[in-house]
């Protein structure tokens, strides 16, 4: 999992979203902590620190003092909707400013992303 050039505190923090979304780490459950994900990851603690608190610092973990990280109640809708927004600025919107540089019009755009051919 850690391998790709971005940050690693930035993997991290996008694992525990996958899990929340997947359902791995549910709502309401406790999310692992910095030392727990230091020692599978094989990083510094502070590495790891550093993404957790990405994700409190967005609400989508918050901290009980003394016990830990948890899954914060609507995580899960909070991470599909940053994804949405993700996917769109980084996918679609380059997608469709290609096809308009190539004079595809939106009718032959949709039967291609459907899979069909024009």
């Amino acid at each position: 999992m850690i391998d790709d050039g971005r940050p690693i505190f930035q993997q991290i923090a996008e694992d525990l979203e996958r899990q929340i979304l997947d359902g791995t780490l549910p709502e309401e459950s406790q999310a692992p902590s910095t030392n727990e994900l230091a020692a599978f990851h094989r990083i510094n603690p502070a590495t790891a620190a550093k993404g957790l608190n990405e994700l409190v610092a967005s609400g989508i973990l918050y901290k009980k003092r003394g016990i830990g990280m948890f899954v914060s109640t609507g995580a899960h809708d909070k991470v599909l909707a940053i994804r949405r927004d993700d996917f769109q600025r980084e996918y679609v919107e380059p997608l469709l400013a290609e096809a308009r540089r190539l004079g595809i019009e939106q009718s032959h755009l949709l039967v291609m992303i459907k899979g069909g051919r024009v």
